[in-house]
This record gives C-alpha cells, structure tokens and sequence, in this order.
C-alpha cells in the first residue's frame, strides 16, 4: 500500500502515470491564437496539429472559429499527419483563431506479445527505417546500436535493449527549451535532453538496428478540472513488433520521474517506472502528431518542420518561434 501511495503522489506531480491510475481521461480542449499583434500589411499562415481518433483515443465536438480569410484541415504528403490551416490576407487588422475539440483517451497496456515473431518484409516499413535530418542512423549511431544489440536476436529483444540502454544512459535536462530538437548526434555526445531528445535516441538506435520505430508527439491532459496546458507538449515513441503492431515506449517520462524523485538507475522505484513505460502509457495524455522533417500542407516558407508537436506560423513568410507563447501569442487550455 505504501509504494502504490508513493507511485501515486509521484505520478500526480509528474504528469505521469502508473497503471493503478485511471483507465480514460475525458475532457474539452481549446486551442487559441492570436496573431493581430504581429506585423501588420502581411499575410499570416497557421498550421497547427489536428487531432483525430484512432484506437486509443476519441476526438469529437469539433469546432473552429474566427475571423480567418479561409480555413481548412490537409494532411502532409509524407506521414499523412492531418493539419488545420489558416490564412489571413494582408489587409487583416485581427488574426484570431479558436479550434476546440473533446478528447478522450485510453490507457495502452500493450505487453502480450507473441512468443514467436512473424516474418516480415523491412520494405513494408521503410519510412520507420530511414534516417532524418537529425537522426542518422549510420557512424557513430549504427556503431553504438550494434554493440547495444550485439547479442539480441528479433525486434523485440533489441527494442528492449535499447529501451534499457536509452533508460540508463540518457538524462532529462530541464534547462533544454521546449521538448528539444531530436539532434541525436549531439545527444550521445552531451545524453541530456527533454522528451523528444530522449526518444529520438531511442528511434534513431532503433532503426540503425534494423527495428522500425517512430516519435509521437502529442500533449499532456490536465487532472486538475481546468488547466493550463500550452506548455505541456509531449513526445513518446513507438517500435513496430511484426505480427502484433506498434509498441509504445517512453524511457523519456522514465527519466522525468527519476529526475523529480531523484532516482539512480538501480533503485526499485525507478525499475518500476522503466516496467510502466515499456508497452504501457498513461491516459494522461493526446496524440497530436507523427513525422520528422515535414513539409506542411500548404507548404510552409521555411524548411522542412523539424516536429510538429506546437502550432507553427508565418508572417510575411517569416516564421514565429513557436517555443515563445507569450510572443506568438497562443493558449491551450484543458477542462473537464
């Protein structure tokens, strides 16, 4: 009863979940932005991550609204991620823009995996076997990779591994802005990062061994009956187990945990963390988005989006950081 009251208070205060928490978060989000602040007597362009239902979790009561010029939802060309567009003209004094939605999310256990992996073809997943601007997957990525999995044998004894590498060697830096950049080289040479640098090693290490593997990046759900949630972006990761499916893994919210409870690798509690987040996410939490190197629909000025985990504009074809809420100014807000 006392480490299930430990785990619990722990979660509460991380974000975090542990399976004795609840099985479904339910509630309304609403997403709002306001660009009339920036340049005037230039066009303005949003693009902000559209959520959609999927096994795990239910979006309905969807409404946008605002003074745009014209609206509407794309997806991208490469990982079909599905996208609400806007667009104001130049002579726009206003730019508002208000897109809520109910969400309602599941628990994932997914740890009932076969005793016998299917065969499979790498072709039929090459996009989660490719390397991305900034997670190679050949050098020094494949080297480390081989000597994690040296003595593995299928995808899912080496997916383990390089969970509990990524787990142990890996550290969450608070002073990183946002959820990071993913930038894997750098990563293994300083291992210290947030969410997305967390399992973008952990993909990157996946996919130079051959298993197919991808980030999600998503948002955190309140607990409390109302919340502000414009900075609790997510990012988590999943490996593809032939003849089961896709496996979350998140060695991130592993190491977020040890680091509020001041944890080392061997105590019990962080072991009991590593466990959770192995095939097992919390319903704390909402799928926003997948892909690296994006080219939005319709196409942003810049280069291919990095992630896709925050709203992303342009005025005058110029795009705003998106890390800066207060100067972008945009707010998410969650509600029971």
């Amino acid at each position: 009863m006392k480490r299930f009251t430990n785990l619990l208070a722990a979660a509460l205060i991380l974000g975090v979940a542990v399976a004795a928490l609840a099985k479904s978060r339910a509630g309304a989000v609403t997403m709002e932005v306001d660009l009339s602040a920036r340049e005037q007597g230039k066009e303005a362009k949003l693009w902000l991550p559209y959520p959609v239902s999927d096994a795990d979790q239910s979006i309905t009561e969807v409404k946008v609204s605002g003074d745009f010029a014209e609206s509407a939802v794309y997806t991208d060309r490469v990982s079909g991620t599905p996208i609400l567009y806007a667009r104001w003209g130049k002579d726009a004094k206003s730019r508002r823009l208000i897109f809520a939605f109910h969400a309602e999310r599941r628990e994932v256990i997914r740890r009932d995996f076969p005793t016998k992996e299917a065969a499979w073809d790498p072709a039929d997943y090459a996009p989660y076997l490719k390397p991305t601007s900034l997670g190679p997957i050949d050098g020094e990525v494949r080297k480390l990779a081989e000597s994690i999995t040296r003595d593995k044998k299928g995808v899912l004894a080496k997916a383990r591994a390089i969970y509990d590498w990524t787990c142990e060697n890996m550290y969450r830096d608070p002073d990183v802005r946002g959820c990071g950049k993913g930038d894997v080289c750098a990563l293994l040479r300083k291992p210290g990062g947030k969410c997305t640098d967390i399992s973008s090693v952990f993909v990157a290490l996946c996919r130079a061994s051959g298993v197919p593997a991808r980030e999600i990046f998503g948002l955190r759900l309140g607990k409390k009956p109302q919340e502000d949630i414009t900075s609790w972006q997510h990012c988590w990761a999943e490996f593809y187990l032939p003849g089961y499916g896709w496996v979350p893994a998140d060695p991130a919210d592993v190491r977020k945990a040890m680091l509020v409870e001041k944890l080392e690798p061997k105590d019990a509690k962080a072991a009991e963390y590593r466990a959770y987040f192995w095939g097992g996410i919390d319903p704390y939490r909402m799928k926003l988005a997948v892909g690296r190197d994006l080219p939005l629909n319709p196409p942003q000025t810049g280069p291919p989006l990095n992630t896709f985990g925050y709203p992303y504009a342009e005025v005058g074809g110029k795009e705003l950081d998106f890390y800066d809420p207060q100067g972008f100014v945009y707010k998410i807000t969650y509600r029971e």
